[in-house]
This record gives C-alpha cells, sequence and structure tokens, in this order.
C-alpha cells in the first residue's frame, strides 16, 4: 500500500463512516468526510453508515464492516465528518483513534483546515482594492455611495 507523506497528503485509500438518523445528515456528513479526502488526494474506498447514534460502537453493523476493511488493508484510515458520528467527546474520540492505530490506522475529523494564503496576501488586499475602485469607479452611478 502507498505511504503518506509528510503532511497527510498522498493517494491512500480510507473509509468514510457516518451514523446518523436522517437521510440529509448521512449524505452531508459523507459530503463533507469525502470533501475533506479528496482536498488531500485519499482515495474513498468505501462509504459505511449507521443509522442509530444511540447503539454501541461496537455493535453497529456499519462500523464492523467499516473496521472489517481496515483490518483487511483495504483502507488505511478512518474519515468521519464529526467526532459525534463515533464518540461522545473529544477524549472518546481520541481514544478511539488510539485503537484505530492499532490495526495500522489513523481516524479523522473532517475539519476546516486553516486557509491557504500567499506570502504578502493580507498586506497587498487593501492596495488591490484601491486600485479597482479607481480603476472601475462606478461613482457617477450612485455619488452617494462613492468611495
Amino acid at each position: 500500500m502507498p505511504n503518506t507523506p509528510l503532511g497527510g497528503v498522498g493517494h491512500v485509500p480510507v473509509a468514510v463512516y457516518s451514523c446518523a438518523t436522517s437521510t440529509h445528515a448521512v449524505r452531508e456528513a459523507e459530503r463533507r468526510a469525502r470533501h475533506y479526502a479528496d482536498a488531500r488526494h485519499w482515495h474513498v474506498a468505501g462509504a459505511w453508515t449507521d443509522r442509530d447514534p444511540s447503539a454501541p460502537l461496537g455493535s453497529r453493523l456499519g462500523w464492523q464492516a467499516m473496521t472489517g476493511a481496515l483490518s483487511s488493508g483495504l483502507v488505511r484510515g478512518v474519515v468521519v465528518a464529526t467526532i459525534s458520528h463515533v464518540a461522545l467527546d473529544a477524549a472518546q474520540f481520541a481514544a478511539l483513534g488510539v485503537l484505530v492505530r492499532d490495526r495500522g490506522g489513523f481516524l479523522v475529523e473532517a475539519t476546516a483546515g486553516p486557509q491557504q494564503r500567499t506570502p504578502g496576501q493580507l498586506e497587498h488586499r487593501p492596495t488591490l482594492f484601491e486600485g479597482a475602485a479607481r480603476r472601475f469607479s462606478y461613482g457617477h452611478l450612485a455619488p452617494e455611495a462613492s468611495w
């Protein structure tokens, strides 16, 4: 299986897992997790779902199937939209991450990472806006709204 380069980006097979009662919530969670995986160039090898968040994690059929894929090497990581799909709190999520790591994988929450900015982007933004305002002056159309 391919290794993940430094920074967590690479062609790594992952599973998307969600657990929610409504179809809409499941679709949204899967969309978010897939987007997270795609942004890292991870290959989504499968998506597993359960419908009863109140059921213990170990007794959920989708979770069992997904951990089977992890144990067999079909996937190397698990992506969830939010920790609430698999845990009650951050401590429980961290403990679950250790269990997944013991099987040779990783567990991540699909969080929005820091925005990518170019060097000096924030410093140059006012200059760009001023230049655009001078070049495309529409003050004559609405004098009270001119710069």
